[in-house]
């Protein structure tokens, strides 16, 4: 039995300390704040309650295995999984709308192409066919394998197979979604539609690669679901998973150093100069564990950890609102910008939108108000980390707010009336709760000349393993619960671990 230090309660780092312990081992996970779930959190207020991380859940199966290989009880028999129908239903700016069916390509298809027309949806069901085929390639040595030495192999040839597309005297393929939307769909409003999909994970669609593809996959391929409760639910359903298999939990604890002996991690040290010794360390965060070991964890030749704050953070604002949530009302709906331009600014110069994509979740669900006479709502936007933007200015979060209320309205009319209260989290909460830099919120993983990788799991330093979403293979909850997987089995299993099952 091995004595295994875990740094942070996030959603990965608890997935590989519920396998871990079950596996035989005396695992210890050391938390900062005063509670689990990373960036999975609620707020709960006056009989209202809002998910304030991701609000749905694709690829369930992940934690449908982490279940299933840590205890008795299935995923099913602890929290309520429901799939949400239709998956979105999307406002675009010329005032069209579409709602897409729940894991159905000829749904979806049949759906754009009376929303739209001009054969909308057929060239979106021929992008989707295509984007299987990018998932097919990259599924298993993206996602459910550990980063190998030669991980070039992964930024090699694009996996996704653009269709071939003239102009002037050259034939080109797309190898951005950006040329996706312009090339293959050839409608503003499905571009809109795919460009969507990426600022909803963190992604710049002007210089994501074909592979993103994979991202609008999964949710047509897999459905997208809902967690009774909220995924809050979710998080306390793997804590309590960590607690049956006798995980201990040291909340309000910093780690502030891991000690290396004879070449190998050796512990953590806390802040109040406390070490506990460990035969393996799981650290988080690979950008700030080279602050936190001697030497370099990641050596030559390796996927170097990237400064966090150069993704973007999240704005979420929750409502809490009078008046009984419209029977008819999507899950969620997603307001699509009328200036895509301004919109990727946030990339560019790291300013916020001035009319920002905004993704309006309205969960029918009892548990998350006092009564049937009022809802909560949240709404989200994809904007610059704290480090690029000010959001602590007197006025700059309010102002923002208006402008997502503004574009909310557009799915909620008379919206504003409705507002009892507001709680507005900026990437400065999201920075307090998760220490990444700046509030930065992971993007996944991806595949191809001009896609991303994270620093793998096993660092250069025996012993010293990092998880969760700024390692790979990435941000997401689906791919938390794969690097979780991936931990554990390179620990159990040794540096000859093929992958997970």
């Amino acid at each position: 039995m091995a004595r295994i230090a875990v740094m942070g309660a996030g959603m990965g780092a608890m997935a590989a300390a519920a396998r871990l312990a079950v596996a035989g081992h005396r695992v210890v996970v050391y938390e900062r704040t005063d509670t689990y779930g990373g960036g999975v959190r609620r707020l709960a207020r006056d009989g209202f309650g809002f998910d304030t991380g991701p609000g749905l859940l694709t690829l369930p199966a992940v934690y449908r295995d982490l279940f299933v290989k840590t205890g008795k009880e299935p995923l099913e028999d602890l929290v309520g999984l429901v799939q949400v129908d239709p998956s979105a239903r999307h406002l675009f700016a010329d005032g069209t709308e579409a709602a897409l069916p729940n894991a159905s390509r000829a749904g979806v298809v049949a759906a754009l192409d009376e929303a739209l027309g001009g054969g909308a949806g057929g060239r979106w069901g021929d992008f989707l066919v295509r984007a299987r085929e990018a998932w097919d390639r990259t599924r298993r040595p993206l996602l459910e394998e550990p980063l190998w030495p030669d991980w070039q192999v992964l930024t090699g040839k694009e996996p996704y197979p653009a269709v071939p597309h003239k102009r002037l005297l050259r034939t080109r393929r797309a190898a951005t979604l950006a040329e996706i939307g312009a090339w293959e769909l050839r409608d503003p409003r499905l571009t809109a539609l795919l460009a969507g999909y990426a600022l909803a994970y963190g992604v710049d669609p002007a210089t994501a690669p074909a592979s993103a593809a994979v991202l609008p996959y999964m949710e047509h391929a897999f459905g997208t679901w809902y967690v009774r409760g909220g995924t809050r639910e979710l998080a306390r359903a793997v804590y309590e998973r960590c607690l049956a298999r006798r995980v201990e939990f040291v909340f309000g604890a910093e780690i502030t150093r891991v000690p290396v002996a004879d070449g190998r991690a050796a512990g953590v040290e806390l802040a109040d100069g406390t070490v506990a010794g460990a035969d393996f360390v799981v650290g988080s965060r690979p950008w700030r564990l080279g602050g936190l070991v001697e030497g370099a964890p990641y050596g030559p030749g390796a996927v170097a950890p990237a400064p966090e704050d150069r993704f973007p953070g999240r704005m979420v604002v929750c409502l809490a609102l009078r008046g009984a949530r419209d029977p008819g009302a999507a899950h969620r709906t997603v307001v699509h910008s009328a200036d895509t331009e301004g919109e990727l600014d946030l990339f560019r110069h790291g300013t916020p939108p001035g009319l920002p994509t905004v993704r309006v979740d309205r969960p029918d669900d009892p548990a998350l108000r006092p009564d049937d006479a009022h809802e909560s709502m949240v709404l989200t936007a994809t904007v610059p980390a704290a480090t690029r933007y000010d959001w602590g200015a007197p006025g700059v979060a309010d102002a923002f707010t208006e402008r997502m209320i503004t574009a909310a309205e557009r799915a909620v009319p008379e919206l504003r009336e409705r507002v009892l209260w507001r709680e507005v989290r900026t990437p400065l909460d999201t920075a307090r709760e998760t220490g990444a830099t700046g509030g930065a919120v992971p993007p996944p993983a991806l595949a191809g000349p001009r896609g991303a990788l994270h620093p793998a799991n096993a660092t250069g330093t025996p012993g010293l393993f990092a998880v969760g979403g700024w390692s790979h293979p990435g941000g997401g909850l689906p791919h938390a619960g794969m690097s979780g997987a991936l931990v554990s089995g390179l620990i159990v299993e040794g540096p000859d671990f093929r992958g997970s099952q």
